[in-house]
């Protein structure tokens, strides 16, 4: 699936000697440009049962299909989507690269997994996503205005009342280690996620009636947590220090503004000490346990974070659709073959 506009891509990709069950499929230059808008133009040509989501740099174990194809057989038709791990091969490459990946174990060996196994609404990544084709079709497929359309889909199908389960199955990546193509890359995602939660609060009658109570919070818990915590994180730290610097840090006029100083304290340290927890959990189940001391600059990288979601908020009023491509190609270490 190549975008028409890039023809370097188009001409080099027409001179290599593909199989004979691979197409290249060219997508019209129109408004929106983003990859929903070409996910939903390739779904046209598709004829199979099922439909899979491979980005250009991906690397899939190679069972992976295999395995999703076993689990959908094996599996009730409410189950419409497998979602596999993602992981990074660049791990070592930098701080960025290694928080970036510390990241990654938590989400796609902690967080989905228990989103998965308690049945909760799925927020899907934007690769390595399974789908049976009926299913992905009845929703509408995938939002061409959402700049995260993977989670925004996601949520859609637990909507619908379909299920979305995780994949025992890695899928290597690079991770971006830049720190401006990062933050690039993750004001999109963060932007997406805020164009996800409005779209599914406009009508938060309808939302609970279609998710339940337990997916409704949770939708809140995951999406909103991640948004106002982003934002919020910078605030605190200047709070603190504003109130240091006037010597007024936990001397408040009362009893209660103490107490109150102190009950944020904790729920702030406890928030770290989940999060390192959690991470250092999940890291311990992969082959990057050289990374478990590096779970305690958590709160740096959080900063990053922060960083990107004040980006996001700006262009999401001033550019909305707007896509942020990511370069890939840029690492020392050489990308995995599959064995």
């Amino acid at each position: 699936m190549l975008e028409a506009s890039d023809r370097a891509t188009i001409e080099a990709a027409e001179k290599l000697a593909f199989p004979g069950n691979v197409d290249l499929v060219i997508v019209p230059d129109r408004e929106p440009r983003t990859k929903p808008k070409a996910l939903n133009f390739a779904l046209h040509f598709a004829t199979g049962e099922f439909v899979v989501i491979y980005d250009a740099e991906d690397r899939p174990e190679p069972d992976q299909l295999r395995k999703a194809a076993t689990v959908f057989a094996q599996a009730p038709a409410t189950l419409v989507c497998l979602q596999a791990r993602l992981d990074y091969y660049n791990a070592r490459e930098n701080w960025l690269s290694r928080q970036f990946t510390i990241e990654y174990a938590t989400l796609f060996r902690g967080l989905l997994p228990l989103l998965a196994r308690f049945r909760l609404p799925l927020p899907l990544g934007g690769t390595s996503n399974h789908f049976r084709t009926c299913a992905l079709r009845e929703v509408g497929a995938w939002d061409p205005y959402n700049v995260t359309e993977d989670a925004d889909l996601g949520m859609r199908l637990a909507r619908a009342g379909y299920r979305t389960g995780t994949l025992e199955s890695t899928t290597w990546e690079e991770a971006c280690c830049r720190p401006m193509p990062w933050i690039r890359q993750r004001t999109r995602w963060l932007k997406g996620w805020m164009q996800t939660f409005g779209v599914h609060m406009r009508s938060p009658r309808d939302a609970m009636a279609e998710l339940g109570f337990a997916g409704f919070l949770s939708f809140h818990a995951y999406f909103a947590g991640i948004i106002v915590s982003a934002l919020a994180h910078p605030v605190f730290y200047i709070l603190m220090l504003y109130e240091a610097l006037q010597g007024r840090l936990f001397a408040g006029e009362g009893a209660a503004e103490n107490l109150l100083l102190w009950i944020a304290a904790v729920n702030f340290v406890g928030g770290y000490a989940a999060n390192i927890a959690l991470s250092a959990f999940a890291v311990a189940e992969t082959r990057h346990r050289h990374l478990m001391a590096h779970v305690l600059f958590i709160p740096i990288y959080w900063l990053f974070v922060s960083a990107a979601a004040y980006r996001a908020l700006w262009q999401l009023f001033r550019a909305p659709f707007h896509w942020e491509k990511t370069e890939h190609g840029v690492s020392r270490i050489a990308r995995p073959f599959p064995a």
